[in-house]
């Protein structure tokens, strides 16, 4: 991060519906959507992205090996597509986070960002050296073997799964410091962006990587720390992949009380939508037309991510997943359920989510010709900014009718995420 950008609050809002009432039943007399066969199709499709998650994971790390043993371009750039490969369905999978909190508390392992890069290797001199909230900002662990947490000297010799997830990642309850997960395997692999708003990605050479040519100092310790990231990335999707198989925790908590597990369900798509997607993701960063603030910002794979985000919550409302091998995971869905209380509102919302694929898709292939996200946002750019913002008001109309669709299930009150960005503008600058 060449410049630490202020960051918007978190808050939950209620969102306003109808009361609680007796007419949402397992299976209301006037329907024949069965609400448990819509909690199994949810189950069944987070268990297919989460398996086609490690499935890439695995193949990920199979091209970090093959770089490690043997540098070279070619190596660096197999382990660059892997990793892009990987980030398909593991962003489809973010439409369930914020209603189930056993992936909620288990994210920031796999996907936090923004991250303080200087916790984990060198980097450029106009990123700084220190910062008066982040004590670790040029910690720098794979060219020290000690590094000092809250006052205390710790051991960083060994550089293993372990060190990172135990010790490392959100040292001193900061979460700036972001030593686990996709990120911090995209910044092992692309190093900075030092572009700005100006073309082109991280350039990180191969010679990083290869001890008898050395480039960027501690090769063999680079090498160790994105070995230890990629296995402990798989070890997390194992994890998850296991919470949600026939005796998994997430699926039992679904089952347990089917209504909340509804609600559940909506809780996940309007905070991805409105909060973190429009409101964090993308609204923060076109405010500040700040690079840093770009969800893939290493890899300037920004565009991807939030199509496959806004996929992701797509697919869950019409209960049906294309896995990474071309098989369809599909059967009774939320839209079903909506559809049988209101099937004009089932259709708006229909609308409403193919409308926001349709500008995201916009934006990738702006990006895919030449244009990645950074630039787009750029201040001055004011096409790139219209298709941003485009995308930002599909998202919160989206949200608008996720909302009634709440209330036609007569779920009670559900708190969304929310976001200053979009909330409170004014208060991103203060």
């Amino acid at each position: 991060m060449l410049f630490p950008a202020p960051r918007a609050l978190h808050f939950a809002a209620t969102v306003a519906t109808c009361a609680m009432s007796g007419a949402f039943t397992l299976q209301p007399a006037s329907a024949d959507t069965d609400v448990k066969a819509v909690l199994a199709t949810y189950a069944d499709i987070a268990l297919a992205k989460y398996e086609d998650s490690l499935t890439t994971a695995k193949a990920l790390d199979a091209a970090v090996d093959a770089l490690i043993v043997s540098p070279s371009a070619e190596a660096l750039g197999s382990a660059k597509a892997a990793w892009l490969a990987a980030r398909v369905p593991y962003q489809q999978t973010e439409a369930y986070r914020f209603g189930n909190a056993i992936v909620d508390n288990w994210e920031g392992r796999v996907n936090a960002w923004p991250l303080d890069e200087g916790l984990i290797d060198y980097v450029d001199a106009t990123y700084g050296t220190e910062s008066d909230d982040n004590g670790l900002y040029t910690a720098n662990v794979i060219a020290n073997a000690q590094v000092t947490i809250n006052g205390q000297p710790v051991d960083a010799s060994a550089i293993t799964p372990e060190f990172l997830s135990e010790t490392l990642h959100e040292a001193g309850e900061i979460e700036a410091n972001v030593a686990t997960g996709y990120h911090a395997i995209e910044f092992l692999l692309w190093g900075q962006d030092l572009n700005g708003t100006g073309a082109g990605a991280g350039k990180r050479p191969h010679t990083d990587f290869d001890a008898a040519n050395c480039t960027g100092g501690n090769c063999e310790r680079r090498a160790q720390y994105l070995a230890a990231a990629s296995d402990l990335l798989i070890a997390d999707l194992e994890e998850m992949v296991a919470n949600w198989t026939a005796d998994g925790a997430a699926r039992k908590t679904l089952n347990d009380d089917p209504k909340a597990g509804v609600a559940a369900i909506l809780t996940g798509l309007g905070s991805l939508s409105y909060g973190e997607l429009a409101g964090e993701r993308m609204k923060l960063g076109l405010l500040l037309h700040d690079p840093e603030e770009e969800h893939d910002c290493f890899s300037d794979n920004t565009h991807n991510s939030h199509l496959y985000d806004a996929v992701g919550i797509r697919n869950v409302y019409k209960g049906r997943y294309q896995r990474i091998d071309g098989s369809v995971v599909e059967g009774a869905s939320l839209a079903d359920l909506v559809g049988e209380k209101d099937a004009d509102l089932d259709a708006e919302l229909n609308a409403k989510l193919d409308k926001t694929v349709a500008a995201m898709e916009v934006i990738a292939a702006r990006a895919e010709s030449g244009e990645a996200y950074d630039q787009l946002i750029d201040e001055g750019n004011d096409e790139g900014n219209v298709l941003v913002q485009a995308a930002i008001d599909a998202l919160v109309d989206q949200t608008r009718s996720i909302e009634r669709a709440v209330a036609a299930l007569e779920l009670g009150a559900i708190a969304f995420e929310r976001s200053d960005s979009l909330d409170d503008p004014g208060a991103v600058f203060q």
